[in-house]
């Protein structure tokens, strides 16, 4: 059998480097982008092909991607959308660039990505376009509106996207992970120095008390957190089955809070999620 591709984003660390290595030990031909050449070059190191894909630089896009169906001669199975960021913060201290900053990264990026590889798997007769999104792309938390309103809108997308391919061989699905291992946080506290004014918000002793916290001391799991090889099994699921499902669920908190968001009205689940 011809070894299947797939194009990977985000695989400097956590899910994407994960799903990368997971693919490839399952005998697929993994592309593992990243954001900075540097990490490219470690990829590379591995035995990666690893082209340079930033999802704030439409040219990295579309060279990234060209670079992978050069290697392919015009082919691609599957697409994992994976990198993004965050911007912890009160909505109200949140600058208005920030929100498009984040959604440049998180939603305009992926859909550029996605528009440019429809076509060739068009073509081709057949492809897979899997989307990372989150618990938080279908219920919110506080601090995370930036990245809540981000993922809201990449389901939006995604569920359209998967209803208007249904008269082609092209199968578009949702992956929802709740807390996995990652630097997720880490890597958000330069958005939040960048772009949040807190010690001028009036919320500002909540910052000292709880995200400031979170942020800068606390580097311990969450309750329920998995390790990222988690999401590669559902990716792997996702990619082999006859009928991938649309969304997939990772960690026990998603799992609560699908089912808690059918039952529960909506300022019942409001107080729940405000207690933390």
């Amino acid at each position: 059998m011809t070894q299947k591709s797939i194009l990977i984003t985000g695989c400097s660390s956590g899910i994407g480097y994960d799903a990368a290595l997971g693919l490839q030990k399952a005998g697929w031909r993994v592309f593992a982008a990243c954001r900075q050449q540097a990490d490219c070059d470690k990829m590379k190191d591995l035995g990666f092909e690893s082209p340079r894909i930033d999802y704030q630089d439409t040219q990295t896009i579309t060279e990234g991607l060209a670079e992978v169906l050069s290697a392919t001669g015009g082919t691609l199975d599957a697409m994992f959308n994976n990198g993004a960021f965050a911007i912890p913060g009160a909505v109200e201290d949140l600058p208005t660039d920030a929100l498009r900053s984040i959604f440049e990264g998180n939603v305009f990026g992926w859909h550029e990505l996605t528009r440019q590889i429809i076509p060739v798997m068009r073509a081709q007769g057949h492809g897979r376009i899997i989307n990372n999104s989150s618990v938080l792309g279908f219920v919110p938390a506080r601090w995370r509106g930036a990245y809540v309103s981000s993922k809201y809108a990449l389901e939006g997308l995604t569920d359209v996207l998967r209803i208007e391919m249904r008269d082609t061989p092209l199968h578009i699905v949702l992956i929802e992970p709740g807390p996995v291992t990652s630097k997720i946080r880490v890597n958000s506290i330069p958005h939040f120095e960048r772009w949040i004014d807190w010690k001028n918000s009036p919320r500002a002793a909540q910052y000292e008390d709880s995200l400031l916290k979170r942020l800068y001391e606390d580097r311990g799991k969450d309750a329920f957190e998995l390790p990222p090889v988690a999401v590669t099994k559902k990716l792997l699921h996702a990619l082999t089955s006859s009928t991938p499902r649309p969304r997939y669920y990772v960690t026990t908190p998603t799992y609560l809070m699908g089912a808690l968001r059918r039952l529960f009205p909506t300022r019942a689940l409001d107080w729940l999620i405000a207690k933390g």
